[in-house]
């Protein structure tokens, strides 16, 4: 057994949410899923600017090499501070040395400018050399047409998709809206209410803690011939934390479910983002490399990262940046965001 891995990927993030940590309690209980959209993260990424959007992300990316993760696929929005925003993003993730996937979630729920807007971010900061996906927030929030310039642009580029698929019930009938555009490439998440007939093609990332938090359902992942993969939805970027999560889950609604499914999806962002392969994560348990063991071990942390060969966390301590200061600074702008809700 072995205390190195490769270094974790977070197939589906939203890095701006690391503020919302503490935020003041929505106008009224969400009762369903939308009203949580409505009342908590539409309320927050509307309220959002450049400096905010920087120390979440920087905060995030901290967060991740602490928990072992070298690479994000991060899905962004903030629909007063687009222009730009994926650049923040990609530079405050390159400044603790994590990579990163950057996407903006293309919406209609700002009116015509605010689609264009989102779609003009993508191709600007892809067509300037970041790495990147086509974001689309979710099939119900955009009109047949906007999909269809999304999974359009998307080509264009030679890139895939990043898009929530029927996360809630809201968005139940998503496939028959995305499944003729959907190309392999894609990363679908969620897809807690997809049918696995549906003929949806990319790859399923599952969100286990973050669908029990919404009670969105479970999303079933081992029904689909897809590849599965997993992401925190925004929940931190602990991937160790997401495999037990997601195995837990996956035993509570099969009893013979075992770790190593819940290992498989956690290794498909090996195949999402190769380079990860080469980075290396030192353990604090030697058994880090056994599904079975480490499904019932608390406390695994990463002791030393590697990424691109630059070590980037010894003993686990940032070496690039300063941890006290990006989380004063974290704790400054998620002060001024709660501020405006």
């Amino acid at each position: 057994m072995s205390p190195v891995t490769p270094g974790l990927v977070c197939a589906h993030h939203h890095l701006y949410s690391t503020l919302a940590r503490g935020m003041p309690a929505p106008p009224r209980t969400p009762t369903k899923f939308l009203e949580i959209l409505e009342q908590i993260w539409w309320r927050l990424d509307v309220a959002l600017d450049l400096e905010m959007i920087r120390a979440s992300a920087l905060l995030g990316a901290l967060e991740a090499i602490e928990a072992g993760t070298t690479a994000i696929f991060d899905h962004h929005e903030s629909p007063n501070a687009i222009e730009g925003s994926l650049d923040v993003i990609a530079e405050a993730c390159a400044e603790v040395g994590v990579r990163v996937v950057c996407a903006y979630g293309v919406t209609d729920r700002h009116g015509a400018e605010g689609t264009a807007r989102g779609l003009a971010e993508n191709e600007r900061f892809i067509r300037g050399g970041g790495s990147g996906l086509v974001g689309i927030h979710a099939a119900f929030t955009c009109s047949p047409a906007t999909i269809e310039r999304s999974a359009g642009l998307a080509i264009d580029l030679g890139v895939g998709v990043h898009v929530h698929v029927a996360e809630g019930i809201d968005d139940a009938d998503a496939a028959s809206r995305l499944s003729e555009l959907s190309t392999d490439d894609w990363l679908l998440a969620h897809c807690v209410h997809l049918d696995e007939s549906a003929g949806m093609r990319g790859t399923v990332i599952h969100n286990p803690r973050s669908n029990m938090n919404n009670a969105v359902g479970y999303a079933n992942p081992a029904r689909f011939s897809n590849p599965v993969g997993l992401g925190s939805d925004g929940i931190g970027a602990s991937m160790l934390d997401e495999f037990q999560i997601a195995y837990f889950r996956s035993r509570d609604a099969d009893l013979s479910a075992t770790p190593d499914t819940s290992w498989s999806w956690l290794a498909t962002g090996w195949d999402l983002v190769p380079e990860a392969r080469s980075d290396l994560v030192t353990w604090s348990y030697d058994g880090v490399d056994d599904p079975w063991r480490l499904a019932f071990t608390p406390g695994v942390h990463a002791v030393d990262v590697e990424i691109d060969g630059e070590t980037v966390l010894k003993d686990a301590v940032a070496t690039r940046v300063d941890p006290a200061e990006i989380r004063c600074k974290a704790k400054e702008q998620a002060t001024r965001l709660f501020a405006l809700l």
